[in-house]
């Protein structure tokens, strides 16, 4: 079997450090080129090749897959949730036509597979709140959430028109303490593990009885790798996979905290980020995942409690 070259557009996200360092260590230091439009991120260093690239210059993006004959490509840069209701037009063009691109590079080069994320901000306020499906309504009610849900359409369109291997998870919130909390609706689920150490209390922006589907980052990076290894006859859906690991409200994290710490104390101070969690799913069905390449998460809400803050306690 030919050497995989793989090419990570946004690989200082906080996906994308992760993901970068695992891709790796499965395929060796110099076949994976991490890109990104800033300067490489410190975790980064000395890691592997690292070159500066804008998502949305596609001449560039050619040159580079051309140059180090890249046979795959991961596009995790985009405009997020709450920056891209600052600049809904910018949000828009930025992860559309990032998208577009690759998919454009994908049939022209003869990729052999292209990895994009999408997220649970496709569903909105008509969704089943519950369990969410693979299939129901989707009406997204958000900028991120319309463009999402637009890029799985364009994935399956080049699936089905031109047989690219192209594949994609909605990931939920997820949780990692390699990187601090950048504004998120599903921020407090990492905040609340710093406040504990650093000050014994938090104030949550979520009130109490708020569920929100959730993931510790080493199960996302597993569950990325998994789903572009498995033999493509595996993969039985065209739009991205619903994947899941665990649903809590912000009462059930302080609870799992005040086992290892327990003076630990929570408080609520609900702001405008209630209402985007209010149109959000509270659980995720992902049968089809499991079913289809064997997705299984390995952390659920006190294991991941034990991990953050003793890797917290050391990097604070």
């Amino acid at each position: 079997m030919a050497q995989e070259r793989i090419l990570i557009i946004g690989a200082c996200g906080q996906i994308g450090v992760e993901l970068t360092l695992a891709l790796r260590n499965l395929y060796g230091n110099d076949n994976v080129i991490a890109t990104d439009i800033r300067g490489e991120h410190e975790l980064l260093k000395g890691s592997g090749p690292y070159e500066v690239l804008n998502a949305m210059d596609e001449p560039s993006i050619l040159d580079l897959v051309r140059k180090e004959k890249i046979t795959q490509i991961y596009l995790l840069a985009a405009m997020l949730s709450a920056t891209g209701e600052k600049d809904p037009k910018r949000a828009w063009i930025t992860n559309m036509q990032s998208v577009r691109q690759v998919l454009d590079i994908g049939v022209q080069e003869k990729l052999h597979k292209i990895y994009w994320p999408s997220s649970i901000a496709v569903f909105g306020q008509s969704t089943p709140r519950e369990n969410t499906p693979q299939q129901t309504i989707i009406e997204p009610l958000t900028v991120y959430g319309i463009s999402k849900y637009a890029g799985e359409l364009w994935c399956q369109y080049y699936r089905q028109r031109w047989n690219l291997d192209v594949r994609s998870l909605r990931y939920p919130g997820l949780i990692s303490w390699k990187s601090e909390p950048g504004g998120g609706t599903t921020d407090y689920a990492v905040e609340i593990y710093y406040d504990a150490l650093r000050k014994g209390r938090y104030t949550s922006f979520l009130d109490k009885g708020t569920y929100l589907p959730m993931m510790y980052m080493d199960d996302a990076i597993r569950a990325t790798i998994e789903l572009m290894e498995a033999p493509s006859e595996q993969i039985k859906t065209n739009m991205a996979y619903n994947v899941s690991a665990m649903s809590f409200a912000p009462e059930e994290v302080a609870a799992s905290i005040q086992k290892i710490i327990p003076d630990f104390q929570i408080s609520y101070a609900p702001d405008f980020r209630q209402n985007i969690a209010n149109g959000w799913p509270k659980s995720i069905d992902d049968s089809n995942a499991r079913n289809d390449w064997g997705w299984q998460p390995d952390f659920d809400l006190d294991k991941m409690t034990k991990t953050m803050l003793k890797n917290l306690k050391t990097k604070l």
